[in-house]
């Protein structure tokens, strides 16, 4: 892979990170355990994530992230505590992809992983507040359900053509700008009216 495609595919990662980051640790570490994914020599950082204890807890966590995003204000709550803790891992994970050997490389992915997950995290959480406004419960779970799928199928996708990996970065920080702005007009409409 190129510096490009690393930098590409390390974006991705972490962005699906701000959305879903122990299924994107569980996913990824399950298919590199099963040979799925053939690591190149720059990737074997990433190596870690087929570790069965890491396996073992971000398959639980997944698990419960999954149950609890489908809950309405339980997933507020998640979201609120998972604040910090999703754009480090985006950031580490971006780390992990990038060359070892080159310092420059390395902060610039720390810096651009943590953000790119920081952002999407932001758009996930204004998306869910939005959501929690909806007096029905089904709106919650199908958002979540939809944020599940997408984040499993884009991840294949950028696994498995990391040219589509820039794309699939664009779109989702543009979505996540969206989701933002649009979660702020409508704070601005509720405060207003009252």
């Amino acid at each position: 892979m190129t510096g490009v495609e690393l930098i590409a595919l390390a974006g991705s990662t972490s962005l699906l990170a701000g959305w879903r980051l122990y299924l994107v640790t569980f996913v990824t570490g399950f298919a590199m355990r099963l040979g799925w994914i053939d690591l190149p020599d720059k990737l074997v950082a990433l190596d870690v994530l087929a570790n069965p204890w890491v396996l073992v807890l971000s398959g639980a966590a997944a698990l419960f992230e999954f149950f609890a995003d489908k809950i309405a204000f339980i997933d507020t709550l998640w979201d609120g505590i998972n604040t910090a803790i999703r754009p480090l891992g985006g950031a580490l994970l971006a780390l992990a992809i990038v060359d070892p050997g080159d310092p420059v490389w390395q902060v610039t992915a720390f810096i651009l992983g943590g953000g790119a997950a920081f952002l999407s995290h932001s758009g996930k959480a204004a998306t869910r507040a939005m959501v929690n406004t909806s007096p029905e419960p089904v709106s919650n779970i199908v958002v979540s359900t939809g944020e599940d799928i997408a984040a499993v199928g884009l991840l294949a996708l950028a696994i498995a053509n990391p040219v589509a990996a820039a794309l699939i970065a664009l779109i989702l920080v543009l979505a996540s700008l969206w989701l933002i702005l649009s979660a702020r007009r409508l704070v601005r409409r509720v405060l207003n009216r009252s």
